[in-house]
């Protein structure tokens, strides 16, 4: 999904690429220009307008090809005045197919062997996501994070870029699983470190909510006072990448 507000000439843009926590409320997805989810919460707060461009499973993977292909990116690029990295908890979720295999059963025909298909994946991932690897290996994560974040910075130089660790879950869909996170976090921290990309920890600001039982019902997705504590935490990520806040906010 990606927003379609137009933007006032003049008027900086937060451009965002994400996968569903970022739009997700306690009751299911929302449109991207919900007030209540956290990249509008932080464009508010920078009085900015918002460029929300993700879809839900996405990788750091797909953060590439949507930065190089999406010309929703392009636009929104020149008028940037930060960008933010909202992704990574997908790669770090258990997979017992490749991504590629699994994104392939929506092209299965007939409707019903797709539909005999998708109900056995539906079967298989809970109980096999225990011992199943990590969507993307830590180090393709931040293979991909560092060409897009390489290919940001070669088209405008030293625009203020804010990273994600991933965020946790209690999802029976995966098995309670989260085994690859550990990996991921480490690897996205060496890259923050080498390249001075700020890292907002989601797992600091959502985890209260999600392991209480307290975000969607799904246990992966968040309620909106997560919400507003990511965007708290994003915030400040944003001061330390060298983003002016409202005084409000230091």
């Amino acid at each position: 999904m990606s927003s379609d507000a137009s933007c006032a000439p003049g008027r900086r843009t937060l451009l965002v690429f994400c996968d569903s926590l970022s739009y997700y409320g306690p009751t299911g997805g929302l449109p991207s220009d919900d007030p209540r989810i956290w990249p509008n919460i932080v464009a508010a707060q920078l009085d900015w307008d918002l460029e929300l461009i993700g879809r839900i499973g996405w990788t750091s993977r797909d953060v590439w090809w949507a930065a190089t292909q999406d010309p929703r990116s392009w636009a929104a690029l020149p008028r940037a005045g930060a960008v933010i990295f909202a992704t990574s908890g997908m790669d770090s979720l258990p997979s017992p197919l490749p991504t590629a295999l699994r994104e392939l059963i929506r092209y299965v025909r007939p409707p019903w062997v797709r539909r005999w298909v998708r109900d056995g994946y539906g079967w298989v991932q809970p109980r096999l996501s225990p011992v199943a690897r990590a969507a993307l290996p830590p180090h393709l994560t931040v293979e991909y994070l560092e060409m897009t974040r390489a290919a940001i910075d070669f088209n405008r130089p030293g625009i203020p870029v804010v990273a994600s660790l991933p965020s946790v879950h209690i999802a029976p869909t995966y098995g309670m699983a989260h085994h690859g996170r550990p990996g991921t976090v480490a690897a996205l921290s060496r890259w923050a470190c080498e390249h001075d990309v700020p890292l907002v920890d989601l797992k600091a600001a959502v985890a209260e909510h999600v392991m209480s039982g307290r975000g969607n019902p799904d246990g992966i997705h968040w309620n909106f006072e997560a919400h507003e504590a990511v965007a708290e935490l994003m915030l400040k990520g944003l001061a330390e990448a060298g983003v002016a806040l409202p005084d409000s906010h230091g």
